[in-house]
């Protein structure tokens, strides 16, 4: 049962490349257009990319209608049927082995043997990973039902659902791993799908830069993370989960020589594993990439950037919570980060315009909330936020899309408004994952998010006053721009009339995936509850996380710790109803009255541009030093262009003795043998 869950996305991958493969060459007609067909391939919108109904009509002779269909349909089908089995055997394992108390290590092959190293490909099944099994396929499988509506009328579609299939491969290799090594190979892998995915409309110059940028961001934390997995060996002298485990206690006070600096072990280790977590989940500093990859499609922004890839990095933390809690420095790092991010984000998004990228830093921000749960320690409410996130942020992206294919691939909130009459289901759904985003009372958000701030004001290293303070003001700040969002794009007058009248709601095989992710934004918070955040975390968890006594000082906190999260979402919520229903004006007076900060916010706190100026620039000048006068001027300078240059100087003035006249032959020749004589004359005299 392991392997299938793991291994039928794999499958459906190497299916539904197959097809594309065959289509691209024109075995297979239409299952891909042939490089002939590209001019007549459909145009992409520019702001969402995705294709206009008017030019998904073929020219008949370049793109058949029915083997197109055939080629494209047998690829979703595959891919999505494989998807669903797959979530269907997950929650059969949640069931299992989260309440059934069990956990399994199942052996497939031995992957790699070096010297004193040996590393088996083996799945680690525990409640941990059973919970990961679980948001990963379903978020995976609705999303592929989704894609088929979503995606219809673009050519591509085979390669679109085998790049699905390959990132959920990769999710599951990375939440079923039992070493380093293996886990990774999944954390590499989700990185080279998001690439493709981030990508996949490649004709157009924005998608490719955000993918782009999107690798070479994760590259730098995951520099830190190769760099912590090879201090781990260095001090364990292995990979292999259980075994650092059992050795971490005996690491308390060693040291490792870092450039010089005697670094506490266990701290230097965690502070490197960490920095891989935030590349791949944007946390603050590496962060810039999250919101630029909303140029790919809308349910890839849902699965790499609301539930799934994003999660890695808190999942990674937990499973290796067992370094954390003996490294505390490291953990008030993680607190520190998670608490900025949580603020940072969450004042970005206050003043953004276009749909995704308001809920791209909703993302963010949430993960900050994560990374502050395991940074206190408490890493079963930071997975139970985790859980419920998948859910209602998976909602949400998915319902934006919904938006954006009603608008005709409009993104831009300003130019909505009206919309709940014309699309009615797609706007209760968004205002169910809105308000357990906002954490309303009884929402999965609810039980989730208030369990955060309560841990952190329970925590007791450093930064945990800090993050109380940060993720309340967070809450009240997330009540603010969500429903910021929904007012201006379903409440108010249509600022485009022409694509209002043209609205109309999404087919069923998009509603689908929306209705069961509205469902699971309320159903998933209270019947879990006592599970990741209450009394019987200890039994449902077991030895898969760390458990620490902050859940139960979590229980003890005064009753204005526990309501101070709902007034804030009150408060939130009460002001930008007022602004945005009754008082549209004030948002504009604002904006004009304190400009320096909204530009500061809108530019996203100016870190593109500080980036841009601290390490792009001089890269750019060092490599054009190099280039130009290393390069060009030394080595070629001096090396084969200088000697070819040489060459020609000279042969060039020997040409110009070559005149082709006797008489200068002559002179040459009468000159020489009276030199010649001369020297004779001389050399002889000078004998004598």
């Amino acid at each position: 049962m392991y392997q299938a869950i793991v291994f039928l996305p794999l499958l459906g991958f190497i299916l539904a490349a197959a097809i594309s493969i065959v289509g691209a060459r024109g075995r297979f007609p239409g299952a891909e257009p042939s490089d002939d067909d590209h001019h007549h391939a459909p145009a992409h919108a520019a702001h969402d990319g995705h294709a206009h109904a008017a030019d998904a009509h073929h020219d008949d002779h370049h793109a058949p209608a029915e083997p197109a269909a055939a080629g494209s349909r047998a690829a979703e089908v595959i891919t999505t049927s494989l998807l669903l089995i797959s979530c269907v055997l997950s929650w059969i394992v949640f069931w299992k082995i989260g309440f059934g108390h069990t956990s399994e290590r199942v052996t497939l092959f031995t992957w790699m043997i070096s010297a004193d190293l040996k590393v088996d490909w083996a799945l680690r099944i525990d409640a941990l990973t059973a919970v990961m099994l679980v948001v990963v396929t379903t978020v995976s499988g609705l999303v592929h039902l989704y894609s088929i509506g979503y995606m219809h009328e673009d050519p591509y579609r085979p390669r679109f659902f085998a790049y699905l299939s390959l990132f959920t491969f990769a999710m599951l290799a990375l939440v079923t791993s039992d070493n380093l090594a293996q886990l990774f190979f999944g954390w590499e892998g989700v990185g080279l799908a998001s690439y493709l995915l981030i990508g996949f409309w490649y004709h157009k110059p924005e998608a490719n830069a955000a993918a782009i940028k999107a690798f070479v961001v994760n590259r730098v934390g995951d520099f830190g993370f190769a760099l912590g997995i090879f201090a781990v060996f260095m001090m364990t002298a292995s990979i292999d989960l259980d075994t650092i485990f059992a050795q971490a206690p005996s690491l308390t006070g060693k040291t490792i020589n870092f450039f010089g600096w005697h670094a506490d072990a266990l701290t230097l280790i965690c502070l490197l594993l960490f920095m891989g977590a935030m590349g791949k989940s944007a946390q603050f500093l590496l962060h810039t990439w999250l919101p630029d990859a909303m140029e790919g499609p809308t349910p890839v922004s849902a699965l790499i950037h609301a539930a799934t890839m994003v999660t890695a990095g808190v999942f990674m933390v937990a499973r290796l919570s067992p370094l954390f809690e003996l490294a505390p420095t490291a953990a008030a790092i993680v607190t520190l980060v998670g608490a900025t991010t949580a603020f940072f984000a969450a004042t970005i998004g206050l003043v953004q315009n276009d749909i995704k990228r308001i809920v791209a830093y909703s993302t963010c921000s949430q993960l900050g909330y994560m990374f502050v749960a395991m940074g206190v320690g408490a890493y079963s409410v930071g997975m139970f936020h985790l859980f419920t996130h998948a859910f209602f942020k998976a909602l949400l992206f998915l319902g934006s899309g919904s938006v954006i294919m009603a608008m005709h691939h409009e993104q831009d909130i300003r130019n909505m408004g009206g919309l709940r009459h014309k699309i009615p289901f797609t706007y209760w759904t968004m205002v169910i994952g809105t308000l357990a985003l906002t954490g309303f009372p009884l929402t999965a958000g609810y039980f989730s998010k208030d369990a955060i701030i309560e841990a952190a004001y329970a925590g007791n290293n450093p930064f945990a006053l800090y993050a109380f303070l940060m993720t309340v003001i967070a809450a009240g700040l997330t009540a603010f721009y969500s429903w910021r969002l929904i007012y201006k794009t379903f409440h108010g007058t249509p600022h485009d009339r022409h694509h209002y009248e043209a609205a109309h709601e999404s087919p069923l095989v998009v509603l689908i995936p929306l209705g069961v992710l509205a469902i699971g934004s309320i159903a998933a918070g209270f019947p879990f509850k006592e599970y990741f955040a209450g009394h019987h975390t200890a039994e449902f968890f077991r030895d898969s996380l760390k458990q620490g006594g902050i859940i139960e000082e979590m229980h003890h906190a005064p009753a204005w710790v526990v309501y101070l999260p709902t007034v804030m979402l009150a408060l939130g919520w009460g002001i930008a109803s007022y602004i945005y229903l009754y008082r549209t004006e004030i948002a504009d007076n604002l904006a004009r009255q304190h400009r320096l900060l909204y530009e500061f916010l809108l530019n996203k706190w100016y870190f593109d541009e500080l980036y841009d100026l601290i390490f792009v620039r001089p890269a750019i000048w060092i490599g054009r030093v190099f280039w130009k006068q290393g390069d060009g001027r030394m080595i070629d300078g001096l090396g084969p262009d200088g000697v070819s240059a040489r060459v020609l100087d000279v042969t060039r003035n020997v040409v110009r003795l070559q005149t082709g006249y006797l008489y200068h032959y002559a002179f040459a020749m009468l000159i020489g043998a009276a030199a010649l004589i001369t020297w004779f004359m001389f050399s002889g005299a000078g004998a004598h």
